[in-house]
């Protein structure tokens, strides 16, 4: 009989060890219980360190933290080097496994303003229960000790975006362990700590660095759950350009009794040119705009799927219509969108004068998706804009465009990421739904793409891998506002499902 060699039986041993490992039967409940206050810890520890992407010192004690934690559970770990603040990138690998499965979390934050928070201090978790006013009243920490109400919420810059689904994967990753279980798959992490600044260099990183990144497919745990606060899945995400409008009136603000009548406002200008852009009901009238997107019947059927109470939705909104961009609110997702972020032109309130002013201006934000080319949708925009009479500069204008032109107007534009979108029947959605069954008992909601934007097109187009969204916080968060929070039981529901992902075959 032929002997074999001792490594080959060696390897197979290791793999039938972990292949058992993987099928051994875990209460997915009951473990996420154990490590729960473990979870808590290491959210707390993690949101207590201010993480403003806009300055960066305050990025290195973060990217410091991961580092240890990661490392301490015995991770590769190193930096990869960007233009601006790195990425942090971590691999385990597990021996024989076929798959690679690279998950993506960003660790920064939004700025803060403390005078708006119910709290001294953003950065300091606060655990806080609603009272019979329906106000959020502060409650010891230490109480969890003892004591668990699904609907507590821990009050903190972060908590929800993006922090918190990272310590859940933590979380999730040490009752993995301490149960002698390990993935059937490779895992890789990569940390971003400039997704709130557009994650200017991660384009050039991921390029950069893909053979690091190689993986066989991406998760990105970042995002609430549907209004519905049921299980979620998101296949995809619009990507978002922007741009700066600047209509320039007189050179410098004018006394409104001696020229309101003959030097033109640039306010006005600017209102009738944003107007302009749409119809009473929402459309952008752009000739162009929406072209490529034609919703199919089973496409159509597919968002009727998610159960979305459209009355619900207009009043926790405050609002009694809606635009007519789609039939429902899931159809309305699929269109860019045209929006107006912020508008500014002279001054109000106790600071108002009795001025004509010298500009007005106007932040646009365009969300994208798949069908629609950015640079296409600019330059429709710019021959609008040119159609309106207006002459487009990049800078401020000289005196001598002053005079030559009657109107002006000033251009900034930017594309911080593209859209994604992955099939539901792909091979992570097929394998997260088995894990979502495993752990709730029914399949999730299925979101064809979300609102909101994530950098994640890069990943996909340089690595060419499916990305799929694990959403975990309650959508009533107030992430990127004041007073952000995450809801206890949405934290110990993502700690489960990140432990049913991992401990899922694949």
């Amino acid at each position: 009989m032929k002997k074999i060699p001792l490594f080959i039986f060696f390897n197979l041993f290791i793999k039938v060890t972990l292949t058992a490992q993987i099928n051994t039967p875990i209460d997915l409940d009951a473990v996420t219980d154990a490590h729960f206050l473990n979870g808590i810890q290491i959210l707390n520890e993690l949101i207590s360190i201010p993480n403003d992407s806009n300055d960066p010192a305050q990025l290195v004690p973060n990217i410091e933290w991961c580092e240890d934690n990661l490392e301490n559970r015995g991770w590769d770990v190193k930096r990869l080097e960007t233009k601006s603040f790195p990425l942090l990138f971590a691999e385990k690998s597990v021996p024989n496994a076929e798959k690679t499965v690279l998950f993506y979390f960003h660790i920064d934050g939004q700025p803060v303003d403390k005078k708006r928070w119910n709290q001294p201090d953003p950065f300091q978790p606060t655990l806080k229960k609603r009272n019979e006013t329906g106000q959020w009243e502060t409650i010891p920490m230490e109480l969890l000790k003892t004591d668990y109400d699904p609907n507590w919420r821990i009050f903190a810059r972060s908590s929800s975006d993006d922090k918190g689904p990272f310590a859940m994967f933590l979380t999730a990753w040490d009752a993995m362990i301490e149960r002698k279980l390990m993935p059937n798959y490779n895992v890789k992490v990569i940390l971003d700590f400039e997704e709130e600044i557009g994650s200017p260099n991660l384009g050039d990183a991921v390029s950069k660095y893909k053979d690091v990144l190689a993986a066989d497919m991406m998760l990105i745990m970042d995002g609430p759950r549907h209004l519905s606060n049921e299980p979620t899945l998101t296949f995809g995400a619009r990507g978002i350009s922007q741009i700066t409008l600047t209509v320039f009136g007189p050179r410098a603000a004018q006394h409104s009794g001696h020229y309101g009548n003959y030097a033109p406002n640039p306010a006005f200008r600017l209102s009738k040119l944003l107007a302009s852009m749409k119809d009473e009901e929402g459309r952008v009238i752009i000739p162009g705009f929406y072209d490529g997107i034609n919703l199919t019947d089973k496409e159509k059927e597919i968002l009727s799927r998610v159960p979305d109470d459209e009355n619900e939705i207009k009043k926790n909104l405050g609002i009694g219509s809606t635009d007519k961009v789609g039939n429902t609110y899931q159809e309305s997702l699929q269109y860019p969108s045209l929006n107006i972020r912020g508008m500014s032109s002279g001054w109000i309130g106790d600071e108002v004068r009795t001025i004509v002013p010298a500009d007005a201006i106007a932040e646009i934000d365009i969300r994208l998706v798949p069908e629609s080319d950015p640079e296409r949708l600019f330059g429709l925009i710019r021959n609008h804009i040119s159609n309106q009479g207006f002459h487009i500069l990049d800078h401020n204008p000289t005196d001598e465009e002053r005079v030559k032109y009657p109107k002006l107007i000033k251009w900034e534009g930017s594309i911080s990421y593209q859209a994604f979108r992955t099939p539901f029947d792909s091979e992570p959605g097929i394998w997260l739904n088995k894990a979502f069954v495993r752990a709730f008992g029914k399949e999730p909601i299925k979101n064809r793409i979300s609102g909101g934007s994530l950098p994640i097109a890069p990943f996909v187009d340089a690595l060419n891998v499916p990305a799929v969204t694990v959403v975990t916080v309650n959508s009533d968060n107030n992430q990127h506002g004041p007073n952000e929070n995450i809801r206890l039981g949405n934290f110990k529901e993502g700690i489960k499902t990140a432990l049913a992902i991992l401990t899922e075959k694949l």
